[in-house]
């Protein structure tokens, strides 16, 4: 699976769990992409929106109006809040389950401090990020907080990145990536496409250096 297949996977898995709930086929709305890509852009982890999205169907299917279909993804918006506040405050206490915030730091770090092909500036900033890292992982605070300041140490990395590389190289990522989501060009709105795109060339340029999106929730 390719950088970009990994970033459509999260578009992909909520059409087709909607789909398939919901019990035969639909072509989701323009409108139903921009709700996905609403849950993306906050951060949202698949299974949370998967779980409001079961929620909701399974609630349609104990109402009284179960005989008509549910007609849009926004029906299920409601349940996938509920989720998303339940979620939010599991992370208030350390509660949410599978999440080690120390041990996911240190795995950041490592992978930052062993991570080939980096240009000069590139370097510097993934060794500055690295014990910026270790520092939170001694002092790991709150998910959402860590969460923010992973972003930016990846923000620093990536622009070290892009700065540094050739110019045929960027075309060449951009062209892969292109292609490999050329069939989701057709389905979605141009807005919806463009961050897909976008957030696949991120992907891409960290994994030419086998490096991980700096996230806790798989972002």
């Amino acid at each position: 699976m390719t950088a970009a297949d990994a970033e459509a996977q999260y578009y992909q898995a909520v059409e087709e769990f909607f789909v398939s709930r919901r019990g035969d086929p639909l072509f989701l709305s323009n409108a139903d992409w921009m709700l996905i890509r609403r849950w993306r852009l906050q951060g949202l982890p698949l299974r949370i929106v998967l779980r409001g999205i079961a929620d909701a169907l399974e609630g349609h299917a104990h109402s009284w109006n179960r005989e008509r279909k549910v007609g849009s993804l926004r029906y299920c918006e409601a349940e996938v809040e509920v989720a998303r506040e339940r979620w939010e405050r599991a992370l208030a206490i350390g509660a949410e389950p599978g999440v080690d915030i120390a041990t996911s730091l240190l795995g950041f770090a490592n992978a930052l401090e062993v991570a080939k092909g980096f240009g000069p500036k590139a370097a510097t900033a993934a060794a500055r990020a690295a014990a910026g890292i270790k520092a939170l992982a001694a002092r790991p605070g709150v998910a959402r907080e860590v969460e923010g300041e992973l972003r930016t140490f990846e923000a620093e990395i990536l622009a070290a990145i892009r700065a540094e590389a050739e110019p045929g190289q960027l075309r060449g990522i951009e062209a892969a990536v292109e292609a490999t989501l050329a069939r989701y060009r057709e389905r979605m709105p141009a807005k919806v496409f463009g961050e897909l795109r976008a957030q696949s060339i991120i992907r891409e340029l960290l994994a030419a250096h086998q490096l991980p999106r700096l996230s806790l929730f798989g972002i």
